[in-house]
């Protein structure tokens, strides 16, 4: 029902850290379950992250754990995905999800990539 807006995406160089911003209009982060995923060229859609509602648990792809966070900023409504020591293998098309009435509502995507 919402739109969610993407930030932050770019190119850096492999080692670097980059912090991915989801600032949905329409409905506030805490009372949904908010999901990062990401398609890499030439790939399918790769499930990342999620953050619960009623929790602060989170949980992790196998791929991203211990390199990636997610989490929100209920002051100011937003979700983010803080990503660390980047790989060339992070380069992708990152989308910020939410679940909403039975179905998953998708940000645009944002690119990043990651290169020397």
């Amino acid at each position: 029902q919402g739109d969610l807006v993407e930030s932050g995406g770019g190119l850096v160089r492999p080692g670097d850290s980059l912090r991915l911003s989801c600032a949905p209009s329409g409905f506030a982060v805490s009372s949904r379950y908010m999901t990062w995923v990401r398609q890499a060229p030439g790939k399918g859609l790769e499930w990342l992250s999620g953050i619960f509602s009623g929790t602060t648990n989170t949980h992790y792809a196998d791929s991203v754990k211990g390199r990636f966070t997610i989490s929100r900023d209920i002051a100011t409504n937003t979700v983010y995905l803080q990503m660390n020591d980047l790989t060339s293998e992070d380069t992708g098309i990152y989308f910020c999800n939410a679940f909403i009435g039975g179905q998953f509502t998708w940000g645009q995507g944002l690119q990043v990539t990651v290169s020397s």
